[in-house]
């Protein structure tokens, strides 16, 4: 069975001083890290599938960002049933304190693709969340999994209605808004003449949209025109 002393060896092993100095940076405020490289993580998580998962999760330890970031990997990584997946993400959300962890739990999410409209039912509260990493959990699945005609204008409503002065949560609705944007410019572009965005957020998705390589001269001319 994998064992948390077995997973701290690891991460001893693979550690890098040089990158956790780095990963520190990104992550003002986050401790406890190895600066063990995420495909040594997805290594790992992999080896934990292999043996008594569950087992694993139950007894996981929270103590470093490497132990939370493998936890979340297993959990995309190992194939159950949705309610029993709904119930692990719940347990496992409540620990994110930070973009990384959140961003890397959603892209390997990939189950989503399968069960659609049960994880966007799931994913309503932390959308409507006042905490800021499960609100940003919420908007990068939405940009992950949800860039689809169908799902539009019912994800910019979410973003109308999302109000927190967090910087990661509104990172991350510009980030949205922009890609959304890339895929469908007429509607999004109706949105952002009338939006409920704050001013922040607004400028920021226009000024994301107009870094895009798949956006044209005259479009990124027009999106300039109107900031706030």
């Amino acid at each position: 069975m994998i064992t948390n002393e077995w997973v701290k060896e690891q991460l001893q092993m693979y550690a890098e001083e040089n990158f956790r100095t780095f990963t520190m940076r990104l992550m003002p405020g986050v401790e406890n890290v190895y600066g063990v490289r995420l495909p040594v993580l997805r290594k790992m998580a992999k080896a934990v599938i292999k043996e008594d998962w569950r087992s694993y999760l139950e007894a996981a330890s929270d103590e470093s960002y490497e132990e939370i970031m493998l936890q979340g990997m297993v959990i995309g990584y190992a194939r159950m049933d949705l309610s029993e997946l709904f119930a692990r993400m719940e347990r496992f959300i409540v620990k994110i304190d930070n973009w990384s962890v959140c961003d890397s739990f959603c892209t390997g999410l990939k189950i989503t693709r399968e069960h659609k409209a049960e994880m966007w039912k799931f994913l309503d509260k932390y959308l409507r969340s006042q905490n800021e990493y499960e609100i940003r959990f919420g908007v990068v699945m939405l940009l992950d999994y949800y860039t689809e005609e169908a799902y539009l204008q019912e994800a910019l409503a979410f973003f109308d209605m999302i109000r927190h002065e967090g910087y990661y949560v509104r990172m991350a609705v510009a980030w949205a808004v922009s890609i959304y944007f890339i895929k469908y410019p007429k509607q999004v572009l109706e949105y952002l003449k009338e939006n409920q965005l704050d001013d922040w957020t607004y400028n920021k998705a226009l000024q994301k949209i107009t870094e895009s390589l798949q956006v044209d001269k005259e479009t990124k001319a027009y999106i300039r025109s109107l900031k706030r």
